[in-house]
């Protein structure tokens, strides 16, 4: 080397970039509704990720303190009074609480189910799988496991 400096500026990019938070807003049922920097807005239930972890069991129930719910200075976290804090890597895996039929119907296409198919991975009737394509209303523990098989086939 002769001495000099390099001023290249250009920023070196590995995958994609880390998911940052803008604005966050505690609900009802441990439920946060998270508004990403890239715009997309989601609500997320965060009773279950809080169930997995000692560290969150005040959170599990003091309301007050699940209410002092803020976004990290960075954006990189959300954290509550007492030094407790949530990562934005592992919020933004969390699943959305919504799944209408829509989605349903969606994640049957995206598997190549028929009906008969569908009800057999569910173990639920046919006729409930008809309905769930269409307005049936569809209960956490069929979206979680519609979820389930979309990511498993992914994978």
């Amino acid at each position: 080397m002769n001495g000099s400096a390099s001023t290249n500026d250009e920023v070196v990019r590995v995958g994609p970039a880390l998911p940052r938070i803008a604005a966050a807003t505690p609900l009802d049922g441990r439920k946060v509704a998270v508004t990403w920097r890239s715009g997309e807005t989601r609500t997320v239930d965060l009773a279950p990720a809080l169930d997995s972890r000692r560290i969150y069991i005040p959170l599990r129930t003091d309301d007050a303190l699940f209410g002092t719910l803020r976004v990290s200075a960075h954006g990189d976290a959300i954290e509550w009074d007492g030094g407790l804090d949530f990562s934005a890597i592992w919020l933004d895996q969390l699943p959305p609480i919504a799944f209408d039929n829509a989605d349903f119907r969606r994640a049957m296409d995206d598997l190549d189910m028929t009906l008969d198919g569908m009800a057999a991975q569910l173990e639920v009737s046919r006729r409930l799988v008809a309905g769930y394509r269409k307005d049936k209303p569809i209960p956490r523990h069929i979206a979680l496991a519609v979820r389930y098989l979309v990511e498993r086939q992914r994978a």
